[in-house]
């Protein structure tokens, strides 16, 4: 149970971080959300990237079958990253709002 918390805690922070940067740097508020679920698949899945394209129809299958058989802990781990990188967007337009123009 401790590991499941600290395993929440860990991924909410580094995508947190993550997209923070990415959004400073990048200028584009809402990038690592929609980049995170392709982070998530690439991470899940046994596939080679190149096989998305040379072999979609195997590779998207067995990589929702992967997704499926997910464990609910996994999913619940997986859906803190989301809301790290959320949470960063919305952070970014509140800095920007009080007027910070590095964000």
């Amino acid at each position: 149970m401790i590991q499941l918390v600290l395993a929440i805690i860990l991924y909410f922070v580094i995508f947190f971080g993550i997209a923070f940067i990415l959004n400073m740097l990048l200028r584009r508020t809402w990038l690592m959300t929609v980049l995170y679920p392709f982070v998530i698949i690439f991470l899940i899945s046994n596939i080679r990237f190149s096989e998305f394209f040379t072999k979609p129809g195997i590779a998207f299958s067995e990589t929702f079958q992967q997704i499926i058989s997910l464990p609910f802990t996994e999913i619940i781990i997986f859906s803190s990253g989301l809301l790290g990188t959320i949470v960063s967007g919305v952070v970014i337009i509140f800095l920007r709002r009080s007027g910070y123009q590095m964000f």
